[in-house]
């Protein structure tokens, strides 16, 4: 008797709180405190918001609803934890329905303070000095996490040596220990508007393991000589310290690039390698789908999003990346290494004359686009079909991804002669464990991506918005897939008229609820188009 006593005490507190927080809302007064006693009703609340029907023991979520006159909801326990200020309008619902933890142990960041206070021995003493070099660092602005610079060197024959100098988080922790474990049950560093959950803490990750300009800073550094048409002639990987030079963004390089600025020969010299290397990717076979990109940014409930062009810039980087994951590819096969190697299999493409009847441009690449295979993981080197390599290992993010950190692990004790940390076996596991949990991430950021995207579109309902329509999704039910051009965004409409493949068309978001992910759309100037849900 006593015990339900009790029972029957505590939810009557729990009742005045909640009525009392709410209250507050309107007055403006002191914020209630929650009591040890109230979490486990909060948490069923919060379970039931976030799995609705799915969720288990969800009776002291819909008693808390009925007791408040609200209906017995998914939505509306959404709606209830908004109102008491334990989650915020725009709560991630996907990122706290997955298994990605946004926070660090107390053990993890207990080890993370001694590798800044007292650095482990740098299992690479012999690090080779390339502080001499001049080294650009090139991200966006907001990048924290810096982990590529680029050099060119100039050899006593006249040719040049490319150098992609990647960073080395290897340098502070060892295969097994505490910070790894955690990298690797994180597998990734997870992108989202709102800010970004790292993989390894803040503190190491865009402090030491960066490549920061005006330090010196370990790095396992590839130099890369090509041949005229941009083929690798020879190469070299070892670790080395690096001392960036400049950190630049994208738009400084273009207009380095676009100036001809005279004290900066060495990016033109990147540049004109990278226009090769390209050249000579399209001659191996290498398919290239340039399909517009967004970058969604949320600050102070401000949203925005930029399309990112294709320049210049972007193309060099991205050609010295794919290099750096040649090379570590080649490196691997001819040394036996268990890596991750990376592969696609050849696509069954359209016949060139029917794509050619498409209008170039993003609806051609978006029929290609279609056809392309997933990429596949393994230990075992295979042709990556779009990319026109043979072999292919990503090498290039070791702070942001762990199957390149695990291929650092790899590729570092082979070349100091040391038996590798992981076998065969445990390579396989690893990569196949990693491949699951990135899969999830990636999945929880375009979730996450499309919420804000069309958050952005509720928010501005009279906008009119350039569209090209790509392809179709459901020809008999008229329902096709436009590109928002203004936004670089891909969404579906269904089309009051007969409409082709490629014709541009100006629409308005006519109903946009984020929350059940659905976007209507009409075209401006017809009253009586008929709209989709998607």
């Amino acid at each position: 008797m006593h015990l339900e006593a009790q029972r029957q005490q505590d939810w009557q507190d729990f009742l005045k709180r909640v009525q009392q927080t709410l209250a507050e809302e309107q007055t403006s007064g002191q914020q209630v405190e929650w009591q040890s006693s109230d979490r486990p009703r909060l948490e069923a609340l919060e379970r039931f918001a976030l799995l609705g029907e799915e969720a288990n023991h969800r009776t002291p979520a819909l008693e808390t609803l009925s007791a408040l006159g609200r209906p017995e909801t998914a939505s509306a326990a959404l709606q209830l934890l908004v109102d008491l200020k334990l989650w915020s309008p725009h709560e991630n619902l996907f990122l706290r329905r997955s298994q990605i933890p946004s926070q660090f142990s107390s053990r993890v960041l207990e080890m993370t303070h001694r590798c800044l206070t007292s650095p482990p021995p740098d299992p690479d003493a012999d690090r080779r000095d390339l502080t001499h070099l001049k080294t650009y660092t090139i991200d966006d602005e907001s990048t924290q996490e810096i982990d590529d610079g680029l050099s060119v060197e100039s050899l006593a024959d006249g040719r040049q040596r490319l150098w992609i100098h990647i960073a080395d988080p290897t340098r502070w922790l060892l295969p097994g220990d505490e910070l790894d474990l955690e990298a690797r049950r994180r597998c990734t560093t997870v992108y989202l508007p709102t800010g970004m959950i790292p993989m390894f803490p803040p503190e190491l990750a865009t402090g030491p393991m960066s490549l920061i300009q005006g330090r010196v800073c370990t790095a396992l550094s590839f130099g890369v000589v090509l041949d005229q048409l941009g083929g690798v002639e020879s190469y070299e990987i070892f670790p080395s310290l690096v001392k960036p030079t400049y950190r630049l963004t994208y738009e400084d390089v273009d207009e380095i690039l676009q100036l001809g600025v005279r004290a900066e020969p060495e990016l033109e010299a990147i540049a004109t390698w990278a226009k090769r290397r390209e050249s000579w990717r399209l001659s191996q076979g290498a398919i290239t789908i340039r399909m517009p990109e967004s970058s969604i940014k949320v600050c102070d409930d401000e949203i925005t999003i930029q399309v990112l062009e294709d320049s210049r810039s972007r193309t060099l980087v991205a050609e010295m990346m794919i290099l750096a994951g040649e090379v570590a590819g080649r490196y691997g096969e001819a040394n036996h290494l268990a890596l991750p190697f990376r592969g696609q299999s050849q696509p069954e493409l359209p016949p060139e004359q029917e794509l050619m009847q498409l209008p170039a441009g993003p609806v051609r690449y978006c029929a290609i686009r279609r056809c392309m295979p997933r990429s596949e993981v393994g230990i075992t080197p295979v042709r990556h079909a779009s990319l026109g390599l043979k072999a292919y290992t990503q090498v290039t993010s070791p702070i942001r991804r762990y199957a390149d950190l695990l291929a650092h692990f790899q590729l570092k004790a082979h070349l100091r002669g040391e038996p590798l940390p992981f076998s065969l076996e445990t390579t396989k596991d690893l990569i196949q464990a990693v491949s699951n949990t990135a899969y999830e991430a990636t999945l929880v950021e375009r979730q996450t991506n499309r919420y804000w995207s069309l958050e952005y579109l509720r928010r501005n309902p009279h906008e009119v918005w350039h569209a090209l329509m790509l392809r179709w999704l459901r020809e008999h039910e008229n329902l096709g897939l436009v590109l928002l051009e203004d936004l670089g965004l891909e969404l579906a409409m269904r089309f009051a008229r007969p409409v082709e493949v490629g014709d541009r068309l100006e629409i308005k978001a006519i109903y946009v609820d984020p929350r059940q992910d659905l976007i209507q759309f009409a075209e401006s100037d017809r009253s009586t188009a008929q709209v989709a849900t998607t």
